[in-house]
């Protein structure tokens, strides 16, 4: 028999709170929770390794109902393998381009201490690094 863990111990052994794995569950996010005859949620190693996982696509901007939609695929079983490695895979994608966009701002963060590095120095404000952005026109509903 598996190792398994009441509800404590599965909070113990994740470091998360008990309150964040109910509401994981309530989400529809962890499926295949037992009970015991007590009614005491009963968890498995996997239970373990699919909430870490799920809070690694959460923390890296997939969004609940993303989440929710992987999860029911998985309780699909096997024949959903192609559908969730393409949810995976468009997720993947988002990350990369959430990444690009985060080296972007660290570039110009960068040259902005550099500018003030070179202000310093120079005693005097330097020109400025870059020409300066064209105004953005106004969003609607803004």
């Amino acid at each position: 028999m598996s190792e398994s863990f009441f509800i404590g111990g599965f909070a113990r052994l994740t470091g998360r709170s008990v309150h964040t794995i109910r509401w994981y569950e309530a989400q529809g996010l962890i499926p295949g929770v037992e009970r015991d005859r007590g009614g005491r949620r009963v968890y498995v190693r996997d239970h373990v390794e699919h909430l870490v996982f799920l809070e690694q696509l959460r923390r890296s901007g997939m969004t609940v109902a993303q989440m929710r939609r992987l999860s029911a695929l998985a309780m699909q079983g096997w024949r959903t393998l192609e559908q969730r490695k393409a949810v995976l895979r468009a997720h993947r994608a988002a990350v990369e381009a959430e990444i690009a966009r985060l080296h972007a701002a660290l570039a110009l963060i960068d040259a902005k201490v550099a500018y003030y590095d070179d202000w310093q120095k120079a005693k005097k404000r330097p020109p400025p690094p870059h020409p300066p952005l064209p105004p953005q026109k106004p969003r609607r509903g803004h």
